[in-house]
């Protein structure tokens, strides 16, 4: 059984730690709060490009000169996965699912004798994809030194995505991050982002509305679809900020509550061991008494 002076810093040691993690749950708290409006203002412009890819896209699905950014290159054989995770941990399952999707649609991927690239956005998501696929791993982006995302970073990243695609290192790209739904839920997510995934229009039980276009139809797909993967990329970095902060907030707040039991149990043997020690004490001094 561990000493009495043992069990005293055991003791100080778990409670300096549970006001590490209290602090650290505060931290979380109020920057969830900047992190999910961010989030939530970002899913309207995100909605409003998908509706006029709805109109544009449709329609020039079958068109002769549709961009390869929506119709694609003809091929699948190349698959290019980009991950998005954070650049820190202490956030729970946070890296770890999103990293788990990812690497499940590595290995569905390669088993059916495609090829796979791996481009990181985050940290924490290189180190645990790279244990397994370290070879598949052109590119790695880390944004330790900004303070709050922003579409710069976003720009960045689609950049490079752009650049692989017209030198014709891949055929599709899927992206990965975390959909933030409330503070305990956040939602892994696969999402094709070239081709362009078209999502299906609304009004499909009645006949499309006629539109007419200055510039034409072309001319605006190839300037919006460089956009529309910038805006998907953005949207996802703000899904994942908000995911952090919610599954780092969660987290904290767990391990604060173990810390509090655990302390709890350490004081009770504590407790314990420092009854016995006396009881023992007084037990020998009565003894030599009776014994003199």
């Amino acid at each position: 059984m561990a000493s009495l002076k043992e069990l005293r810093n055991r003791i100080a040691s778990v409670k300096a730690t549970q006001k590490i993690t209290k602090a650290m749950q505060m931290v979380a708290a109020s920057k969830l709060r900047r992190a999910q409006e961010a989030a939530e203002a970002a899913r309207p412009y995100a909605e409003r490009m998908d509706a006029v890819l709805a109109n544009l896209g449709g329609a020039m699905l079958t068109s002769a000169g549709a961009s390869p950014l929506l119709v694609g290159t003809g091929k699948d054989d190349v698959h290019l996965l980009i991950v998005a995770t954070a650049d820190r941990g202490l956030c729970g399952g946070f890296n770890s699912s999103i990293a788990r999707l990812a690497r499940e649609k590595t290995q569905e991927l390669l088993a059916q004798g495609k090829e796979v690239k791996i481009l990181c956005v985050g940290r924490k998501g290189r180190d645990i994809l790279k244990r397994q696929f370290a070879n598949l791993i052109v590119d790695t982006f880390e944004f330790t030194d900004v303070r709050r995302i922003g579409y710069a970073q976003a720009e960045t990243v689609s950049k490079r995505v752009l650049d692989m695609f017209e030198a014709g290192e891949f055929d599709v790209a899927t992206l990965f991050y975390s959909a933030f739904k409330n503070v305990v839920t956040q939602v892994p997510t696969g999402q094709q982002v070239i081709p362009a995934s078209i999502p299906e229009r609304a009004d499909d039980a009645g006949e499309p509305t006629p539109y007419e276009y200055e510039p034409e139809e072309t001319e605006i797909m190839n300037d919006l679809l460089p956009r529309n993967l910038t805006t998907q990329i953005f949207r996802a970095l703000l899904e994942n900020a908000a995911s952090e902060q919610g599954a780092r907030m969660s987290a904290m707040d767990n391990a604060t509550r173990n810390a509090g039991d655990m302390i709890d149990k350490l004081t009770l043997t504590y407790n314990r061991s420092r009854q016995a020690q006396i009881t023992k004490e007084l037990i020998e001094i009565i003894s030599g008494a009776e014994a003199l």
